[in-house]
C-alpha cells in the first residue's frame, strides 16, 4: 500500500489538520503539535456557507437590558446635544411626532416631550396638528428660525440617527459583558466545528484558548485553513448562555460622535422574543440606544494599517467611526495574514501591547483629547511566516495560545478527497489517490495541503465541462488538473477520454 510508504522525508505529514472551503486561502486546518496521527478536517463544500449550513440555536443567558432614561439627564447628555440631535433630524424628516422622534433618537417619550418642549420654547418648532387620531400625539416641524439653527448645527456635524450614549456607559456595558466570562465546553466545541473532526487533544487546545479570553496564534503553511479556525471560534461564543451583548449605535465623548454600531459586524437578534408581552410594550421599558447582537466577529488582511487602529473622523460629516478592533468589543478580531501588511510587524505589535496586556485602548479624537475605551475582545493573529521572525519574546508571551495549523497526512488528505467527492458527485477511487502522491506529490516534492483536494477536484469538474465528459478520477483528468495547478509544465496533456 503506498500510503504507508509515503515518508516524511518528502512531505510533512506528522501534523493534525482540518479542512473546508470558505476561501482559497484556507480549506483545512491543523490544530495541534504531536507527532501523532490523529487528523482534523473538514467537508468543503463551495455551495455551502463558511460555517455550517444549519448552526445550532444559540443557548441565551438573559442579560438585563439597560433600562430607558425617563428624563433628559439620565440619558446620561447634554440637553444641547440632543437638541442638536432633534432639530437636525426634524431638517431632514420634516415632521415629527413624539413617538417617530423617538423611534429615530431611539429615545422614549418623557424624554421627546421635554425634548420638544425646550424646542418650543426657543420657538424652533411649530405645532402643525394632531399626529394620530387620538390627539395624544403632536406634529411638529421647524420654524424659519428652527431651519436657520439647523443650518448651523448641521456644520457642527452631520450625524443624524440614534442618540448616541456616554462613554462611561459603554465602559461599564463592556465590563459587564465580558468575553472571558463565557464557558466554552467540550459539547460547544464539538458543535461548533461539527463540519470537521477533531481528536479529543485538539477539542481540548481549543477549548481551553477561548475558555483563556487571551490572544490566539495561529501558524503554520498556507492553505490549510487558519481562517477556519478563527470563524469557528466566533461561531462558540454565540452557543453559549451570554452569548449575546447590547452594542449602542452611537457613542459621546467630549461631545463627539463616535458611530459603533456596524450591520455587517453586529448581527442583531431579538432578546424579547420570548416576553409575554408584545414586543412594543416591553421595549418601552428599555434603552433602545443599545441592540442586542450575536457576539462580533470583524476580520482585517493585508490591508490593515496602523491608521485603520485609531478613530475615523469624516472631515465633511464630522463625526466618527469607530476601528474595527472597538467593533469587536466582546468578540473576535482577526488579523488574517500577519506580516504581509504594509506596516512593519513589530510596529503593528507594538500597537498591540497595552490592549493586550491591559484590556484598555487609548483613541484620540481630532481636537487632541486622548480617552481610554474598554477592549474586550479575543484577537487571534494567522500567520503563515514564522512567529520568531514576526515578533521577539517579550511580545509572543502576551499571546498565551500558540496553536500550529500544520499539513495533512496523506490518511487525512484521501478522507478529505473522497468527501469532497461525494459532495461534488464525483466517484472516489482510492487508487487515485496512490496515483497522485506516487507521480505528483512524491516526484515533484510537493507539500500537501489541505486545500489540494479541494481544488484538483474543481479543475476537474472544469475540464469535464468544456470538454463534455463525466467527470472522474481517471488520470488523464488529474494529469491534466496537476499540471495547471501545481505549474508541472514537464506533466504530460494525455487524451480526454471519451
Amino acid at each position: 500500500m503506498l500510503l504507508g510508504k509515503f515518508g516524511k522525508k518528502d512531505i510533512n505529514t506528522e501534523q493534525e489538520t482540518v479542512t473546508r472551503e470558505p476561501e482559497p486561502s484556507s480549506s483545512a486546518t491543523a490544530l495541534k503539535d504531536p507527532p501523532k496521527s490523529e487528523s482534523i478536517y473538514a467537508a468543503p463544500d463551495s455551495t455551502a456557507p463558511l460555517l455550517s449550513a444549519t448552526p445550532p440555536e444559540p443557548s441565551v443567558k438573559k442579560r438585563a437590558f439597560p433600562s430607558a432614561p425617563s428624563t433628559l439627564e439620565e440619558t446620561g447628555l447634554s440637553s444641547e446635544l440632543l437638541v442638536q440631535l432633534l432639530v437636525k433630524t426634524l431638517f431632514t424628516a420634516g415632521e415629527l411626532t413624539e413617538a417617530s422622534g423617538g423611534a429615530q433618537l431611539k429615545l422614549p417619550y418623557s424624554v421627546m416631550r421635554e425634548l420638544f418642549t425646550l424646542l418650543n420654547q426657543d420657538k424652533l418648532v411649530e405645532v402643525r396638528g394632531h399626529g394620530e387620531p387620538l390627539g395624544v400625539l403632536y406634529r411638529y416641524g421647524l420654524t424659519d428660525a428652527g431651519r436657520q439653527r439647523a443650518q448651523v448645527y448641521m456644520d457642527v456635524n452631520r450625524y443624524v440617527g440614534p442618540a448616541p450614549v456616554p462613554i462611561a456607559q459603554y465602559e461599564a456595558m463592556v465590563r459587564s459583558q465580558p468575553v472571558s466570562d463565557l464557558r466554552i465546553d467540550r459539547e460547544t466545541v464539538e458543535r461548533a466545528t461539527k463540519h470537521l473532526v477533531l481528536p479529543p487533544d485538539s477539542v481540548e487546545q481549543v477549548g481551553e484558548a477561548v475558555n483563556s479570553g487571551w490572544a490566539i496564534f495561529l501558524y503554520g503553511p498556507p492553505g490549510n485553513g487558519k481562517t477556519v479556525v478563527a470563524e469557528a471560534i466566533g461561531q462558540m461564543l454565540g452557543m453559549v448562555g451570554g452569548g449575546e451583548i447590547f452594542v449602542p449605535y452611537a457613542l459621546e465623548v467630549d461631545s463627539q460622535i463616535i458611530q459603533v454600531f456596524d450591520p455587517l459586524t453586529h448581527k442583531p437578534i431579538d432578546p424579547l422574543a420570548a416576553s409575554p408581552r408584545s414586543i412594543i410594550e416591553a421595549k418601552a421599558e428599555h434603552d433602545t440606544r443599545w441592540i442586542a447582537c450575536k457576539r462580533p466577529i470583524e476580520f482585517a488582511g493585508g490591508e490593515l494599517t496602523l491608521e485603520m487602529l485609531d478613530l475615523t473622523f469624516n472631515p465633511s460629516a464630522k463625526y466618527y467611526q469607530s476601528p474595527p478592533h472597538i467593533k469587536a468589543n466582546g468578540g473576535v478580531f482577526l488579523i488574517d495574514d500577519f506580516g504581509r501588511q504594509l506596516v512593519r510587524p513589530r510596529d503593528l505589535l507594538n500597537r498591540w501591547i497595552v490592549p493586550l496586556e491591559k484590556r484598555v485602548d487609548y483613541l484620540t479624537l481630532h481636537t487632541g483629547k486622548v480617552f481610554q475605551i474598554p477592549f474586550d475582545t479575543i484577537v487571534i493573529f494567522a500567520t503563515n511566516l514564522e512567529p520568531q521572525k514576526l515578533a521577539d519574546e517579550a511580545f509572543l508571551r502576551r499571546i498565551r495560545n500558540k496553536i500550529l495549523v500544520s499539513d495533512p497526512t496523506p490518511e487525512t488528505y484521501s478522507k478529505i478527497f473522497q468527501t469532497i467527492c461525494e459532495q461534488k458527485q464525483v466517484k472516489f477511487d482510492p487508487s487515485a489517490m496512490e496515483y497522485l502522491f506516487r507521480n505528483v506529490y512524491q516526484k515533484h516534492r510537493i507539500n500537501l495541503r489541505s486545500c489540494h483536494p479541494r481544488d484538483l477536484i474543481d479543475h476537474i469538474l472544469s475540464i469535464s465541462k468544456f470538454n463534455g465528459v463525466p467527470p472522474t478520477l481517471d488520470r488523464a483528468l488529474l494529469d491534466r488538473a496537476a499540471k495547471t495547478y501545481f505549474f508541472l509544465s514537464e506533466l504530460d496533456r494525455p487524451p480526454i477520454p471519451s
